[in-house]
């Protein structure tokens, strides 16, 4: 009874609300839990919720905590009007540290917060370009962050010293000798991500480890680039006198070979950094095991020939090194997330499996490796397991695409619930569990699909068929929410929506990711074709004369493909969508993969150049189409929009095109969202409605 009032403070009585259809306001309106992280006592989770609102200035985002035996109600433990990041526990479980700008910050900082004592958060670091990611050492007197530099400056006032000169620069210009230029939503600049450390007390300024080191001095060196800025993960050795961290030295290579990221490892009291893994793969995720006798890191290899890889589990016995041992060989998917028992004596990782995501059991040193999770349905993140080693607490979040990610713990395979953030918004929805099938291919292929369903189902009721097409390619449509695509609020108004997980997805082993190398567009899209015929075979709710398909980033250059080679939709949905391999190739942010999957560079004009090129079957373009794209979009820049809309006027194809100015590959403003929604479903109300 004490844990279900615990979750009072977060959510009224679940069985309290009438189900109703889900809408915009609704999705958009339910709060998000996201980035628990366990204290190493194994007794507390702290963790974020945002609540949303249509005006962005109203949304915030704060910290909570809750005990993971469910014996006190949550509590909120901030409550600023910015956000924290990269929370971070001290090896004593008293202390929190996160990254936040607060009142008086022109950037963020690092504050820490003492649970224990209680009162405010006290700032730690007071750098002029902002720190991020801390990490407590083992002993709790230091902290490692993470902060952008400007190259060759040693301290900060360096820093502060080449920012003003820039400032006061009387031109404007970006001036490149090397690719890429830009990732995702902005221009690239020569910038570097740096490793820190700084006394908790504030008895000693924030030390740069890496400044004049040969490392940072190679052009080609940087972080991880992902889609919200650039990363150098770190981690503390497990004596506290060394950082492991991730970085590449060849990011300049780009367009003509892979970008690989290797580990290193640098003193606390600096010097030059040292290479541990070498070759033709990139590693990530550097963690050490409990008892400190090994160090663990995700590798994907990179051959050369093939685009995608399996991330794989290897060891790296500490600190003797050596060459990596793989320990996840056995799974053919790859690791997402992983943890320890604090005894060091068994391993745990999540994957994903035909749909879901899944938690998996097996030996620290690798075996035989079986399925753990006993859930039918959903996905699992944000693993973590601590405390003593005679009862260790195993904690992760669980979400499904009627149930909103919550905080679970885990115990023999199955979990319980520790938070309701949303539960009681979910649960008055009137939105069912998806239903999956699959289907053997014309090729030979098993082809996994998911159905959603519209409110008020029936299943003597005849509706249309939208046919959804996830992007990556290498991706796979996953049994949760999502804000993007949500496959409830586009069956709403009263559609079936086929969730096909194509040649190329992943969740299904390594070769089947690998199978459209050389085939990008073709043998997908037939796919597609036929996972609609096999739905309307095995469904009589569906309605096979009422087709549409649609769908964003590789998703979209599908359904574009579908506008060029067949006739059965009545209508087409296009969000970022290439239109021409060959402009989208010179204009994208990231070129090599690319070519790889075409089989060659675009001036030897192969075969799927030639064959696979949708601007070249444009004669064939006829089916009603509506166009989106962000105008800040550099992974499908807005060139490939333009393109499709110029061909489609000059054919006369009945079109519409909406360009989003604030968007970049997504659109993520929510009065853009729910514009988007509204566009989409009355472009499907026009074709599909009697």
């Amino acid at each position: 009874m004490v844990f279900y009032l615990a979750l009072a403070l977060l959510a009224p009585p679940v069985c309290a609300q009438p189900k109703s259809a889900i809408t915009h306001e609704k999705l958009w309106m339910m709060k998000r839990l996201a980035n628990p992280v366990l204290s190493p006592d194994g007794k507390w989770v702290v963790f974020s919720v945002t609540e949303p609102s249509y005006v962005e200035a109203e949304t915030s985002t704060d910290l909570w905590l809750i005990p993971t035996d469910g014996s006190v109600e949550p509590r909120r433990i901030t409550s600023t009007k910015s956000g924290e990041s990269g929370v971070a526990w001290s090896p004593d479980s008293g202390r929190i540290a996160f990254s936040a700008r607060r009142e008086g910050d022109e950037v963020s900082q690092i504050y820490v917060l003492d649970l224990a004592r209680g009162g405010e958060a006290q700032r730690i670091t007071s750098l002029s370009t902002g720190a991020s990611a801390p990490a407590f050492s083992p002993d709790g007197k230091y902290l490692l962050f993470t902060s952008r530099v400007y190259p060759g400056a040693a301290d900060d006032n360096a820093n502060k010293k080449i920012a003003a000169e820039r400032r006061a620069r009387k031109y404007r210009a970006r001036v490149y000798e090397t690719f890429p230029i830009r990732h995702w939503d902005r221009w690239l600049d020569d910038m570097q991500t740096h490793l820190f450390v700084q006394p908790v007390d504030g008895s000693a300024p924030a030390r740069d480890l890496l400044a004049t080191t040969q490392l940072v001095s190679q052009p080609g060196f940087g972080g991880i680039l992902g889609n919200s800025g650039e990363e150098l993960p770190a981690v503390w050795a497990p004596d506290g006198k060394s950082i492991v961290f991730v970085a590449t030295t060849n990011r300049t290579g780009a367009a003509y070979e892979e970008v690989l990221t290797h580990l290193y490892a640098v003193s606390v009291e600096g010097g030059e950094p040292k290479a541990l893994t070498q070759g033709q793969a990139s590693f990530t995720r550097p963690m050490f095991r409990p008892d400190g006798q090994a160090l663990y890191a995700l590798r994907e290899l990179k051959d050369g020939k093939h685009a995608y890889a399996v991330e794989r589990l290897v060891m790296i016995a500490w600190p003797a090194g050596g060459e990596p041992v793989p320990i996840t060989g056995r799974l053919d998917a790859s690791v997402t997330g992983f943890a320890f028992t604090p005894d060091s004596k068994r391993l745990y990782v999540t994957a994903e499996d035909a749909g879901l995501e899944r938690i998996f059991e097996t030996f620290p040193t690798g075996g035989n490796i079986r399925p753990y999770s006993t859930a039918k349905s959903g996905v699992y993140g944000a693993l973590q397991i601590a405390g003593p080693a005679s009862k260790p607490v195993m904690i992760a979040t669980w979400a499904s695409a009627v149930n909103p990610a919550e905080v679970v713990r885990l115990e023999n395979g199955e979990h319980k619930r520790l938070t309701a953030v949303s539960a009681a918004a979910a649960e008055a929805i009137d939105w069912q569990p998806l239903r999956h099938f699959t289907f053997t291919s014309k090729r030979g292929r098993r082809i996994h699909n998911m159905l959603a369903l519209p409110p008020n189902f029936r299943e003597s009721e005849k509706y249309p068929l939208l046919v959804l097409i996830h992007g990556g390619p290498h991706t796979m449509w996953r049994d949760e929410i999502t804000l993007r695509w949500n496959y409830h609020l586009l069956a709403a108004p009263g559609y079936v929506v086929l969730l096909t997980n194509y040649s190329g997805s992943t969740g299904f082993g390594e070769k089947f990711a690998q199978a459209i190398q050389g085939d990008p567009l073709r043998g997908p899209a037939e796919e597609l074709n036929e996972a609609a015929d096999e739905a309307i075979r095995q469904f009589p709710f569906i309605d096979g004369s009422r087709q549409c398909a649609g769908g964003a980033s590789y998703g979209g250059h599908l359904a574009n493909w579908l506008q060029a080679t067949t006739t059965r939709y009545k209508c087409l949905i296009s969000h970022a969508g290439l239109i021409n391999l060959e402009s989208q190739w010179g204009t994208s942010d990231s070129i090599y993969h690319r070519e790889q999957n075409a089989g060659g560079p675009v001036w030897e004009q192969g075969p799927v150049w030639r064959e696979q090129n949708p601007i070249r079957l444009a004669k064939n373009f006829q089916t009603p189409v509506l166009v989106t794209a962000g105008e800040n979009d550099f992974r499908v820049p807005l060139n490939q929009a333009l393109e499709y809309w110029s061909v489609l006027q000059r054919l006369k194809v009945p079109s519409k095109l909406i360009v989003f100015p604030d968007a970049n590959h997504w659109i993520l403003k929510p009065e853009d969202s729910r514009f988007f929604y509204q566009e989409v479903h009355a472009w499907l109300a026009k074709y599909l409605k009697r």
